[in-house]
């Protein structure tokens, strides 16, 4: 995306393992190959739900366009069963921190399915630079505010990078009218959106002929939401065990430099990994901070890593 950052196709594609492929128990011989080929591998077609919405504005199934389109992405986003269940195990984990950042500042709860799109819950930076779960590019976090430099980058910090996500959507929505158009413009940028309403001379993303890119991903969004909320259906099957958990942790506040974070966390019984894991917005081993700024550091309770 040109204001936020593109994604792969591959991060975002969620996959479901028991509607495509019924596994053979018994190795096929050469005798039978063929006939276990016709009668054990089977891909199916998946019917469309009968009315699907986002953030409570409906999906124009009725257009043949629109439900080719959803068709494409449902198909796609189902077929890749490592990866869907990785978003599985990563949205327990996360899920229960962005819902409520989401209601905080103002963003209807289906945004979460937009970051899951982004980045797949993972802390990490495209090819383009676009970083965090969120997927901001450099440019725009420090527009929106954000400390980015080679010690600080808070485009990694959840709550802050949710914040201004939720700022940047919101002015969307008001500036195009509708929820949809805001997430669409989150991949294109605002610009861009507006050079295709300005030449086209419509106002709705389902009536709107876009980049690749940008055509399919509130799709991809609609597909990750159907599916991530209806596991079984779509043939995901686990346990609650087997779903990643928070770890819990207490804050510390620093206003002076340190010198060496390995040195810092000692006190605290973890090595600088685990730090990172839990404070991945610090981005070197040290902390140049002459101003005496506040950084609030978060620490693992004990015991969790010993």
């Amino acid at each position: 995306m040109k204001m936020i950052g593109k994604i792969g196709l591959g991060v975002i594609i969620v996959a479901v393992s028991a509607l495509s492929i019924h596994a053979v128990q018994d190795a096929p011989t050469d005798a039978n190959l063929e006939k276990k080929l016709v009668n054990d591998y089977n891909v199916y077609a998946l019917p469309l739900p009968e009315k699907m919405d986002f953030a409570g504005e409906s999906v124009p199934l009725h257009n043949p366009d629109i439900r080719e389109r959803m068709d494409r992405e449902l198909l796609v986003n189902t077929y890749w069963q490592s990866n869907g269940l990785l978003l599985f195990k990563r949205a327990n984990k996360y899920f229960p921190q962005i819902e409520p950042l989401l209601k905080k500042y103002g963003l209807p709860d289906d945004f979460k399915y937009l970051a899951v799109a982004e980045s797949g819950l993972e802390y990490q930076s495209s090819p383009a630079g676009a970083s965090g779960i969120w997927h901001f590019m450099k440019g725009t976090g420090l527009e929106y505010g954000l400390e980015i430099n080679d010690y600080v980058d808070e485009r990694y910090n959840l709550e802050k990078a949710t914040m201004v996500a939720a700022e940047y959507l919101k002015k969307s929505k008001e500036k195009f009218g509708s929820w949809t158009m805001a997430a669409a413009s989150y991949n294109a940028g605002v610009g861009g959106m507006n050079k295709q309403i300005n030449r086209q001379k419509e106002t709705s993303y389902y009536d709107l002929l876009l980049n690749t890119e940008t055509s399919r991903y509130v799709f991809r969004i609609l597909a990750l939401k159907e599916i991530m909320s209806n596991p079984q259906k779509y043939g995901f099957n686990f346990r609650e065990k087997d779903l990643y958990t928070n770890i819990p942790t207490y804050t510390v506040k620093v206003d002076t430099p340190v010198e060496d974070w390995s040195e810092w966390v000692k006190p605290y019984g973890i090595n600088y990994k685990i730090l990172k894991l839990h404070n991945p917005w610090l981005r070197d081993t040290y902390l140049k901070n002459a101003s005496g700024k506040e950084y609030f550091i978060e620490i693992p309770e004990k015991g969790y890593y010993q």
